[in-house]
C-alpha cells in the first residue's frame, strides 16, 4: 500500500503545555488506523492540527505531495479529508438531508445565476444528490434512509452518529477522522455502527480511516495497526496485539504500581 499521509516533526504547544511533541507518523492508502492514548494525550489536537483548526508550531503534514500544516480548513478539506467530532456537530432543527449537504459543499454549484437561473439543472442536481445521499445512507440503515426530510433532532443516538458519519463521507474524501464515534451508545450501538463503517470501507476500498477510541475491543475489532500517544508523543506502534502487551502503553493507561 502506497502512504496517504505523512506526519514529521509535528509540534503543537499551548504556552507552557506541549500538546504534540515531536509527532511522526504515516498512514496507507485504505487502511484503518487506531489512534489511542490516555485522555490529555493529543489525540485530537492531532485531528485539529490535520484539518486546519490548529497551526503546528513546527513540523510538515504531507498529504498527496501537500502540506497540511500550511492549509486552511476549507483547502484541507476541499483536498479530501474530512472528520467527525466526539460531541455531536448536527444542526438538529435541519433534515438530515440538509445535514449531509452541508458536508458536500464543494460539489455542488452556489453561483446565483445557477440558483436562480437555471433552474433545471438545479432540479437535476438536487434530485443527483438526493439519490447519492439516500444510497449512502442505506449503507448504514435501510430505515434512516427513507426518512431524509425528517429533522436530525427525530432521530436517536446511533442514527445520529450515522448521519455525522454519512456528513462526511458525502464528499468523497479519501481520509476520513473519527473522533471516538461511539460516545455515548451503549456496547450494542457501538458494534452496530462499527459493522457499519466495516461496509463502507468495502464500498470505498481507497478510503483510509484513523480512528480515536477509548473502547478497545473496537480497535482490537476493527483496525490493522494502532499508534499509542502519552503527552504527545508516540509510544507504541503496531498491530492491537503487540501494542496491548507493551509495557510503556499499560503503564501510560494504568500507571506504576
Amino acid at each position: 500500500m502506497s502512504t496517504l499521509l505523512a506526519c514529521d516533526g509535528l509540534s503543537m504547544r499551548f504556552g507552557g503545555l506541549v500538546a504534540l511533541d515531536q509527532l511522526s507518523l504515516s498512514v496507507n492508502e485504505g487502511e484503518i488506523l487506531g489512534l489511542i492514548g490516555p485522555n490529555g494525550s493529543g489525540k485530537t489536537t492531532f485531528f485539529n492540527v490535520i484539518t486546519g483548526i490548529y497551526q503546528a508550531n513546527e513540523g510538515r503534514v504531507d498529504y498527496l505531495g501537500q502540506d497540511l500544516a500550511r492549509m486552511s480548513a476549507q483547502e484541507i478539506y476541499r483536498a479530501g479529508v474530512t472528520r467527525t467530532f466526539q460531541r455531536s456537530r448536527l444542526c438538529l432543527p435541519l433534515s438530515i438531508f440538509d445535514n449531509l449537504m452541508i458536508g458536500n459543499h464543494r460539489r455542488l454549484d452556489h453561483s446565483l445565476w445557477f440558483n436562480l437561473f437555471q433552474r433545471g439543472e438545479f432540479q437535476r442536481q438536487f434530485e443527483g444528490q438526493y439519490a447519492e445521499a439516500q444510497a449512502l445512507v442505506r449503507t448504514f440503515s435501510q430505515s434512516l434512509s427513507e426518512r431524509l426530510f425528517e429533522p436530525a433532532a427525530s432521530v436517536n443516538m446511533i442514527d445520529r452518529r450515522r448521519i455525522e458519519i454519512c456528513r462526511a463521507l458525502i464528499s468523497l474524501p479519501t481520509l476520513l477522522l473519527l473522533d471516538e464515534p461511539s460516545a455515548g451508545m451503549t456496547h450494542e450501538e457501538t458494534r452496530e455502527l462499527m459493522d457499519d463503517i466495516l461496509i463502507v470501507r468495502e464500498h470505498m476500498p481507497g478510503l483510509a480511516i484513523i480512528i480515536i477510541e477509548h473502547e478497545m475491543n473496537v480497535i482490537e475489532r476493527i483496525t490493522e495497526r494502532c499508534i499509542v500517544l502519552n503527552y504527545g508523543r508516540k509510544i507504541c506502534e503496531g498491530p492491537y496485539a503487540q501494542v496491548a502487551a507493551d509495557p510503556q502503553v499499560q503503564e501510560a493507561y494504568l500507571g506504576t504500581a
